[in-house]
């Protein structure tokens, strides 16, 4: 009996729906970056990958939050502008004002507590991160003495 192929998603409705679902998130956002803010009692939890493409903060930020962070809207947060790709807002980190600027496809959850509304999302592919600058290999020459550099054992320090 000839083995029959499963059938290929042409029309990529996985991709679809979480599209279709980010759009939620869109329009929670313009209603919270409207005149009257966020109404009632919601407030709204955003996980996003920090390594994702497009994704944009301080280097502290980043550093501190290499992979993924959650940022927290309800009473205190400033400049919030939602367009097409994403979304910007500046949030106290420490007491400091810092602008994180977040593509659609980086938001990994969206939850608001006061509802109990989640959505949640499959992660997108880290970003390519410029390598950090490393110091280069002294020169081969700057041995002293024409000696060869010494390798140690670290088998003398460990416990018997």
């Amino acid at each position: 009996m000839a083995q029959e192929r499963p059938p290929v998603d042409e029309m990529h409705y996985e991709a679809l729906a979480q599209e279709a679902l980010r759009g939620v998130i869109r329009a929670a956002l313009e209603r919270a970056a409207g005149p009257s803010g966020i109404p009632g009692a919601h407030h709204f939890y955003i996980t996003f990958r920090t390594d994702a493409e497009g994704v944009q903060a301080p280097d502290d930020i980043l550093e501190k939050y290499p992979e993924e962070m959650t940022i927290v809207l309800q009473h205190q947060y400033w400049d919030l502008d939602v367009r097409d790709d994403g979304f910007s807002v500046m949030l106290k980190f420490g007491g400091s004002p810092k602008t994180l600027n977040v593509p659609w496809v980086a938001v990994v959850r969206f939850y608001d507590p006061s509802v109990q509304f989640l959505l949640q999302f499959e992660p997108p592919p880290a970003a390519p991160r410029k390598p950090a600058l490393a110091a280069p290999p002294p020169p081969a020459e700057s041995v002293s003495d024409g000696e060869a550099p010494k390798v140690i054992s670290l088998d003398q320090f460990r416990k018997k």
